[in-house]
């Protein structure tokens, strides 16, 4: 039985795992888990699933969780400094990275240092962090299996085969919800209407990503650490998301994998990994879906997927400036602080003023993380 530390146990990763653990519960275990702040429902969580271990980031509703869970025998931790620590407890095979944002780089950091396999859905860890990740990992023999449907798509694409035999990844993205928005209509967007993701079904700060396809350049970054920095990455629109991503091999054969828009499906494989077990859930009906269709992204309306090729081609503390202004433009977004189009504005005008810097240690990209943050935040307060 494998025992799991979930990390972002109460966000849309976290309970989709959790439901995959029930179902298969002679064969997974909740050991450990964290949360950011919705004290009520991590509650009834660790209620269900009794861990031994839990951990909460926000330390000022640490003495509300203590007291809901009073009656069970259950270690509580508080703080980033908690949630790394049940990220690398002794007893752990696995952990599931569920967190949002930059806060799930410094657990999952200490967790390969523990040398724990790492199931990673948070793709801002490589974003961010990616060559220092990969040392990690390498240094401790520890596993990192992506979870995000695109690349468990290439993942086991790939199984089998040398990366060295890819001549380019393609990864599919949806479009969002404004994929045949013209520019007209780009300029009146509301919450509402991007938090109405058309095919997923995800946390707000995903699916606003998935509007602007920050998401799908953050991807980009990330497949580039997993398979490879030289290797060729290119993005088409695919509205149905049925194609979750593509490899295409140097005797220019692409091997494609296909399934139901349902994050269960590359958490269950994540898992199991090298195996699989049955999932009880719908199969894909080829027939009853008719047409798969292919786009080229456009760059103009969705400036975002330039902005994070752009990070990545020029490296250094790029990737983790272009997050921290993403994060922060997004928030002030769902906060209604910004009109939508301003997300794209601010996370240019960031990139613009920052003078990338090379990457030695973690707090290098710490650093440009507090620089972009800050920066963002100023330029929020100018215009507004």
């Amino acid at each position: 039985m494998k025992k799991i530390s979930l990390l972002g146990s109460t966000g849309s990763i976290g309970v989709n795992t959790l439901d995959v653990v029930e179902r298969n519960p002679e064969n997974f275990q909740i050991l450990a888990m964290s949360a950011g702040t919705n004290v009520d429902l991590f509650a009834e969580q660790i209620r269900k699933f009794k861990p031994k271990f839990a951990a909460l980031f926000e330390e000022q509703k640490i003495p509300l969780l203590k007291e809901k869970v009073a009656d069970l025998d259950v270690e509580i931790f508080s703080g980033e400094e908690g949630c790394v620590t049940v990220a690398t407890i002794d007893e752990i095979d696995i952990v599931v990275s569920g967190v949002v944002g930059k806060a799930g780089l410094l657990p999952a950091m200490e967790a390969l240092k523990a040398g724990k396999n790492l199931a990673l859905a948070n793709k801002e860890t490589l974003v961010i962090a990616g060559e220092l990740i990969l040392k990690e990992a390498q240094k401790a023999n520890s596993n990192i299996i992506p979870i995000d449907s695109e690349h468990s798509a290439i993942f086991q694409a790939l199984n089998g085969e040398r990366k060295e035999r890819i001549k380019k990844i393609i990864l599919t993205a949806s479009g969002g919800p404004f994929r045949t928005y013209n520019a007209n209509q780009m300029e009146s967007i509301t919450v509402k209407d991007a938090l109405n993701h058309p095919n997923w079904k995800m946390g707000s700060k995903i699916t606003i990503d998935s509007s602007t396809m920050m998401n799908k350049g953050l991807e980009y970054i990330e497949a580039k650490w997993l398979f490879g920095i030289e290797t060729p990455v290119e993005i088409v629109v695919h509205a149905q998301s049925i194609i979750h991503s593509m490899i295409e091999f140097v005797d220019t054969s692409i091997i494609a994998q296909l399934g139901i828009p349902d994050m269960r499906v590359p958490i269950a494989y994540a898992l199991t990994y090298p195996d699989r077990f049955e999932c009880n859930l719908p199969s894909l009906d080829l027939t009853a879906m008719g047409n798969l269709t292919f786009e080229v992204p456009d760059f103009e309306r969705f400036p975002c997927l330039q902005f994070a090729i752009n990070a990545m081609e020029i490296g250094k503390t790029m990737p983790a400036v272009l997050n921290a202004a993403n994060e922060i433009a997004v928030e002030a977004f769902l906060n209604e602080l910004i009109p939508y189009k301003d997300i794209a504005e601010l996370i240019r005008l960031v990139m613009h003023n920052h003078i990338p810097t090379k990457l030695n240690e973690l707090q290098d990209i710490l650093d440009a993380d507090q620089w972009a943050r800050e920066e963002t935040t100023k330029l929020i307060t100018v215009a507004h």
